[in-house]
């Protein structure tokens, strides 16, 4: 497994507004994506959106999509396709939208799939290599969607922390993609799966990329309540890892002391030894040291207590039952209900005042979408809390009385 071409080469380059998309496509070429990526076969753009809101940093940006279809098309990859997966706190449909997303691949003619559609067959696989968890996590198999098998794979992340991770980026962008709504199932193991889903992915695709955005970077507690920074960077690589080391690496973290990375690297499906890793391009000696943090929500710490803490002996029936939309419930409450409303939109005001913020808002009808309350989530915190009412009323009934 270990031998793959570009292994171990990370190309990276500072950039601006005016010259993002030429520069993805410089990027692209200096990672030796035509080397990659086997022609031939169908590529697939695994587009990334982690919010139906746009927040900076936060979901593949349309420069980050726009410059890797260029670019691909320039090398002679014609026949692409955009991937989409959906999750349980995100609506696809919506956040390829605001996100931008739809008016690039409209614009170029790129057909999505979306692998959460009934259409699509997932099959048990049956891995080459032994599994660390997901056969444990998933005793009836593990189940994956049969449209992605023999397609080459560009992921399209961004630079950012993660509450669980510490970092994400290319080999987390494969978790929606290739696993299903139970996915949630594997939070607990979470850097254990990343290095199982890599172990597929390097299985069922001829060729895989990552082309990393980095124009704006989140640091702080991801998905969604992040900080937003300007850092005016792109990475490319055909090496999951060693891009992911890379991008740990100018967050100000040792990638070696990432669970999955360092896992990934020793059983040599990449580099994640930041000195066994050839950077091309700009020296990130240069940079001054930006110093993130991986911080949680409230929503977060509940998730960890019941993945890792007092709450781990619940996490069957909190997480595996027809409870667990409680779980979905809260963190919409917590994101979209009161995060972006009296905290996000803020700063999202002032991201459009910037360079960065402008070049988004130019894209498709000029129009940034930042709303208030969810009114859906409103109305069922409001069901719930009118139902909490009425127990608390009956109780206190009963007990009147006697």
């Amino acid at each position: 497994m270990g031998n793959f071409a570009g292994r171990g080469k990370v190309a990276v380059l500072k950039t601006t507004p005016a010259t993002v998309v030429e520069d993805i496509q410089r990027v692209m070429e200096m990672a030796g994506m035509r080397e990659a990526l086997p022609r031939g076969v169908p590529t697939g753009l695994k587009i990334n959106i982690s919010w139906q809101t746009w927040y900076p940093a936060c979901s593949s940006t349309p420069w980050q999509i726009e410059g890797a279809i260029l670019g691909l098309r320039h090398a002679g990859y014609t026949d692409l396709v955009g991937i989409h997966n959906d999750t349980v706190v995100v609506d696809t449909r919506v956040g390829e939208t605001n996100n931008k997303h739809k008016f690039i691949t409209d614009k170029y003619g790129v057909p999505c799939i979306y692998l959460y559609e009934q259409k699509f067959d997932w099959f048990r696989y049956e891995p080459k290599r032994p599994l660390l968890v997901l056969d444990k996590v998933y005793r009836e198999g593990v189940y994956i969607p049969k449209a992605l098998v023999g397609m080459n794979i560009v992921h399209l992340p961004t630079v950012k922390t993660h509450v669980f991770t510490t970092i994400t980026g290319a080999m987390k962008n494969a978790f929606g993609g290739l696993l299903h709504r139970q996915r949630h199932w594997t939070h607990s193991v979470i850097h254990d799966t990343l290095v199982d889903l890599l172990m597929i992915q390097q299985e069922i695709h001829p060729g895989l990329f990552a082309v990393m955005d980095g124009t704006f970077a989140g640091d702080g507690p991801w998905p969604r309540a992040m900080r937003w920074h300007e850092k005016n960077i792109l990475l490319a690589s055909a090496d999951q890892v060693a891009i992911d080391a890379v991008s740990a690496r100018l967050q100000g973290f040792d990638p070696m002391t990432i669970r999955f990375i360092r896992r990934a690297h020793e059983m040599e499906l990449g580099v994640g030894d930041p000195r066994q890793i050839q950077i091309v391009g700009y020296d990130i000696a240069q940079e001054t040291p930006w110093n993130f943090r991986q911080e949680d929500t409230f929503a977060s710490r509940g998730q960890k207590a019941i993945y890792h803490g007092w709450l781990h002996f619940a996490e069957p029936l909190l997480l595996r039952t027809p409870l667990v939309p409680w779980a979905y419930f809260a963190s919409n409450f917590y994101h979209n209900v009161y995060w972006y409303p009296f905290v996000g939109r803020r700063r999202v005001r002032e991201a459009l005042k910037t360079a960065w913020g402008r070049l988004f808002q130019s894209y498709g009808d000029g129009q940034v979408v930042m709303p208030g309350m969810e009114p859906k989530t409103v109305v069922q915190a409001g069901a719930a809390l009118l139902l909490l009412g009425v127990v608390a009323a009956l109780a206190l009934w009963r007990v009147l009385i006697r």
